[in-house]
């Protein structure tokens, strides 16, 4: 085979076509040739060039017979020098003892780890702290993973045992656990409502009430195995009562909500040199979109060094030795804990084509009932809670698999199972530089989708206000918007949530901005509502409420903390479609029950959520007070105005302190009209 002709003039050679040539001369024989200079000479001397019509043929395959065998005698052996045979010593001992230099490298740097944590700790305990527990964990889980790799076979045969014992009597033991279960919830109740009141009951009561939904609109309800959903919506009450009823676990929380906050805030480095000092003039293209490239930079790295896969496997482990799940929904809804609906899927995605209808809606659901780890920054920079988007992220995960199995219950055998050795992907970059460099490209697509659906949603939300302003316009109601068609519809959902009565007109126009918009939108407003707390100003402006109360915030936290919306269906369907295109058919089957299981999930994490929260005065009573002076519309029967007047009372009747300073006379009559009971203050 040679190349084609070639046509050369004066511009260049320009190539024509392959073709065989029988007419050239064929150098196969180059035995007994002398070295490389005298068998190249010959070669040349060999080779035969036609010409005819001023086409030239040149035979390829003789120059590529001629290049190996020159090759090969360069590869003959050679002397070596003193110094080469030494570095060859030196590399052959390096490879039989490769695994012994590195544990003796691996010891010397641990080792020196641990010099700087003693000497920390030594100089300032209390400033090392953070240290010294990051060190204890990392040193108890690197021991846990050696002693599961090295033993598990004698740790399983030593507590098999237990395990058959326990097989044997779960039939009735089932029973004993759920009755103690019940019972303690009761006890709990009763004494909870008899200390901070009663608006935890309204939660419980939402729980259950999502809980019958789910059962009733449940595609098969008879067939609903009821362990994962008593054991998912008791991981989220222990995560709740752990986070926020216990001070060591709402300042373990808290602690790292700032540090979140904080290392977020080194994107602003990166955004001021791009675009200028007044960055912050054009808030959300300049300030909260670098957050999501730097946090998609920085999760690309954990992936790489195999930190995420790591931590995404014990909590998907956790989730199914506690709730019987299969290990594919568990490390799906570990990983959408950490990472977005369309990037969990590929922890899993060799197992995707072999899994049943119930797991595929089960990693569907995950992914509408968590947020991202990017996006998270984002609504961290709106002045939302870090600690309680944090733990809304934690405890959605048990909660999605609960809302999943409930909606749609197993009816298959799965296939995937921990005997057939499942394991998550791993990172395709070569090194950590690449790893950083993919996060950042990676964040482009949705750093421009964010921007795009923020930018169409709000035209077209403004467009929807002013045609159904119009619309209502005809019948003397111009404040119709789509807000208040949402607040109306999702007003009941909000109030069994906990939500205070006069609140969850808000929180439902919240809710429905982000069912039908994104919940960027929903954050958004929420953030502003926030600021006008924070702010102190009038609670009331021409009847219209201006911010809600504090537990109303954390509860709207809650349930907005989801994908759970009509833009993320699409996405969903066509993410999973291209990940398993053999289950295409049941991917579009059961993307909008994911998507209402997914929502109920959220609904279900604000509802344990509002039963823990502790409710408190969290408007100062002058400005409280100072608002019902001033407004003749401010609703009289407000809880935190009668407790206000309340506490104004008792502090003058003991001669106390109030916070805010002395009243006026008309502040006094505002808690006489409210309260409604002659008292000495008001006569």
């Amino acid at each position: 085979m040679e190349l084609m002709e070639t046509n050369r003039d004066h511009s260049g050679v320009h190539n024509l076509a392959f073709q065989n040539d029988s007419d050239g001369v064929d150098v196969t024989n180059l035995k007994g040739l002398g070295d490389n200079s005298e068998r190249m000479k010959n070669s040349q001397n060999k080779k035969t060039v036609h010409t005819n019509q001023g086409d030239e043929y040149i035979n390829i395959e003789s120059d590529l017979r001629e290049n190996k065998r020159a090759s090969v005698d360069d590869e003959q052996p050679r002397l070596k020098g003193h110094l080469e045979q030494k570095y060859d010593e030196v590399c052959e001992f390096c490879r039989k003892h490769k695994t012994r230099i590195h544990y003796v490298l691996y010891g010397i740097l641990i080792t020196a780890y641990l010099a700087v944590v003693i000497a920390a700790c030594s100089l300032n305990f209390q400033r090392a702290l953070p240290l010294f527990v990051v060190t204890v964990l990392a040193i108890f889980f690197i021991c846990w993973d050696f002693l599961i790799a090295k033993y598990e076979d004698r740790i399983a045969a030593f507590f098999s045992p237990g395990d058959r014992y326990l097989k044997k009597q779960w039939f009735w033991l089932k029973w004993v656990l759920c009755a103690a279960l019940i019972i303690m919830i009761i006890c709990w109740l009763i004494f909870d409502t008899t200390k901070r009141g009663s608006r935890q009951l309204i939660s419980f009561g939402g729980l259950v009430m999502y809980v019958l939904l789910m059962l009733i609109f449940s595609k098969y309800p008879t067939r609903v195995a009821w362990r994962p959903v008593f054991s998912g919506i008791g991981m989220q009450f222990i995560l709740g009562v752990l986070i926020l009823r216990t001070k060591m676990g709402f300042d373990v929380f808290n602690w790292l909500g700032i540090q979140i906050q904080t290392f977020l805030e080194y994107s602003d480095t990166g955004a001021k040199f791009v675009f200028g000092d007044k960055y912050t003039d054009h808030f959300f293209a300049f300030k909260v979109l670098p957050i999501v490239v730097f946090f998609s930079t920085v999760m690309s790295m954990l992936y790489h060094v195999g930190f995420m896969q790591w931590l995404i496997g014990k909590v998907g482990w956790i989730m199914h030795i506690f709730m019987g799940t299969t290990p594919v929904e568990s490390l799906v809804a570990a990983g959408n804990i950490f990472v977005g609906q369309t990037e969990s899927p590929l922890l899993v995605r060799p197992y995707l084509p072999y899994i049943t209808k119930s797991e595929l809606h089960a990693v569907m659901t995950a992914g509408f009932s968590t947020i991202a780890g990017s996006v998270l920054g984002a609504y961290i920079s709106f002045g939302v809670s870090s600690s309680h988007l944090l733990t809304a992220s934690v405890m959605s995960a048990p909660a999605s698999l609960a809302a999943s199995k409930l909606f749609w219950p197993e009816t298959e055998k799965p296939l995937v199972t921990l005997k057939s050795g499942i394991q998550m992907a791993k990172s395709e970059s070569k090194n950590l530089l690449e790893a950083a460099s993919q996060g950042a490209s990676t964040s482009i697509r949705l750093v421009a989708n964010i921007a795009v659906n923020v930018i169409s949603f709000l035209a077209l939300l403004s467009f929807l206000d002013s045609a159904l302003s119009w619309v209502g316009n005809l019948f003397d109601y111009p404040q119709l918007n789509f807000e208040n068609i949402c607040a109306y519809v999702f007003m009941p959902f909000s109030f069994m949530m906990g939500v205070d009565w006069e609140d969850s007109f808000i929180v439902g126009g919240l809710l429905g901005y982000k069912t039908f918009f994104n919940e960027f939108l929903a954050y958004e407003r929420l953030s502003k509502l926030i600021q006008n707390r924070e702010k102190g100003g009038s609670m009331y402006v021409n009847g219209v409420k201006q911010y809600m109360t504090v537990r109303s915030e954390v509860i709207a936290t809650y349930a907005l903390c989801g994908f759970a919306n009509f833009g993320s269906l699409g996405l969903v369907i066509g993410g999973l479609t291209s990940i398993a295109p053999s289950k295409k058919k049941e991917i579009a089957d059961g993307a909008f029950r994911a998507m209402i299981a997914g929502t109920a999930a959220c609904f279900m994490t604000a509802c344990v959520a509002g039963m823990l929260t502790v409710p408190g005065l969290e408007v100062p009573c002058h400005i409280l007070l100072g608002n019902a002076s001033n407004f003749t519309d401010f609703p009289a029967n407000s809880t935190d105005l009668v407790g206000c007047c309340q506490r104004l009372f008792t502090s003058a009747n003991h001669s106390e302190t109030f916070p805010g300073g002395n009243y006026s006379l008309s502040l006094w009559k505002v808690c006489c009209q409210i309260l409604g009971q002659p008292a000495f203050h008001c006569t």
